[in-house]
């Protein structure tokens, strides 16, 4: 079937979709798109007139720590009040401050329609125009609600987009999907595109969902080691006062990673991720080795502390935190001692564990870097 063909198709099925939308909302709709403008975005930003809509956006980080970048088709306006250009500009300026480290990209389709929709050569050339940096560090695209239009642009496109490229688009039918990968909490969700996935829940039931109760937390493992505190770490671990996850990964760490440049800014295979920690949480020895990927036991050490229930600085320090920035320079030193003199013992200790490592890691690049100017200079 010719590029043509396709196109029409997927003109067709577009139109398919504004119908089918139509009935599911039982309300007359021009498809009109929600605004977003954001109220604290200055005129003076080098793309308000594209920013203002919302479409895209930051939102926080997923399960690994990856910065999570969304774009929701339902903010874009009709194709006459948006430039494309812009629109693949700001994208592209949005994503330039990110793409050094691992990130990832959510797709809300619900909203995508005949009078929004952008051109299939704009979109050929914003794919050919994000170039490997872009591509490589691009771990996982998100595509929410796709329809039988997302399987005919797939047709279109599939000769362009490389199979490792192709490996990383997931798709997801609910919004329920994306819990299981991302910080759900943290994403900001168009109100239309949770009332679509509303009424694709009650079309399948074919009645509204009943209020289900929720069923009481499990008590953790003995052998537990994410997601707990540190006192229950050391009334398990005969009073060790440094969690074993940090002691072992440190080691690792200290011993094969110290050469490592960015250590903590690459992120890892999300399934093996898992796979550690499941062995850690059923008391199982873990062995880095294995994996052959150095990164893995870094990421176990950021998510270890990222699931404590309290953070090491505790919750109660968190005020005390924010208002260092806004203190005098030179008082600055005395306020981050105040924070840390006014910890509990237990998380003084592993914070000053933590420290030290990190310190040790630094300096270690530090000294490689210099040895390296010296040598190119010599």
């Amino acid at each position: 079937m010719s590029e043509i063909d396709f196109e029409e198709l997927a003109e067709i099925e577009l139109q398919k979709d504004e119908a089918e939308h139509a009935v599911m909302e039982k309300r007359k709709t021009s498809f009109t798109p929600a605004t977003c403008e954001d109220t604290e975005l200055s005129i003076n930003h080098p793309y308000y007139d594209v920013a203002r809509h919302g479409i895209v956006q930051l939102a926080g980080d997923d399960n690994s720590g990856r910065r999570v970048i969304t774009f929701s088709c339902c903010r874009m306006p009709p194709s006459h009040q948006l430039n494309h250009s812009r629109l693949l500009e700001y994208l592209r300026y949005t994503l330039d401050q990110y793409v050094e480290n691992d990130y990832t990209l959510v797709y809300f389709h619900y909203g995508l329609n005949s009078r929004n929709k952008p051109s299939l050569n704009w979109l050929q050339s914003a794919y050919k125009e994000f170039d490997r940096k872009y591509k490589k560090n691009l771990k996982a695209l998100y595509v929410v609600h796709p329809t039988n239009f997302i399987k005919i642009l797939w047709n279109i496109f599939k000769p362009l987009i490389s199979h490792k490229f192709g490996k990383k688009i997931t798709y997801l039918n609910y919004l329920s999907d994306l819990r299981e990968h991302l910080k759900y909490d943290q994403l900001n969700i168009p109100e239309d595109v949770i009332r679509h996935d509303e009424n694709l829940r009650d079309k399948q039931k074919g009645r509204p969902p009943p209020s289900a109760k929720v069923p009481p937390p499990r008590p953790p493992l003995p052998t537990q080691q994410f997601g707990v505190s540190l006192q229950y770490l050391k009334d398990k671990n005969k009073g060790q006062l440094i969690p074993p996850v940090m002691e072992q990964t440190v080691f690792y760490l200290k011993s094969k990673g110290l050469r490592v440049e960015g250590l903590f800014r690459r992120s890892a295979s999300i399934q093996t991720i898992k796979e550690v920690q499941k062995l850690y949480n059923q008391g199982k020895p873990v062995n880095f080795d294995d994996y052959g990927d150095i990164h893995i036991p870094a990421v176990i050490l950021k998510t270890f502390l990222r699931e404590l229930p309290q953070p090491l600085l505790t919750f109660e320090s968190y005020d005390q935190i924010l208002g260092i920035t806004s203190v005098e320079s030179s008082l600055r030193v005395t306020s981050c001692k105040q924070v840390i003199q006014g910890l509990p013992e237990h998380n003084y200790v592993v914070l000053k564990y933590l420290i030290c490592f990190l310190h040790m890691q630094t300096s270690f690049n530090m000294s490689m870097q210099h040895a390296l100017q010296y040598f190119r200079a010599s």
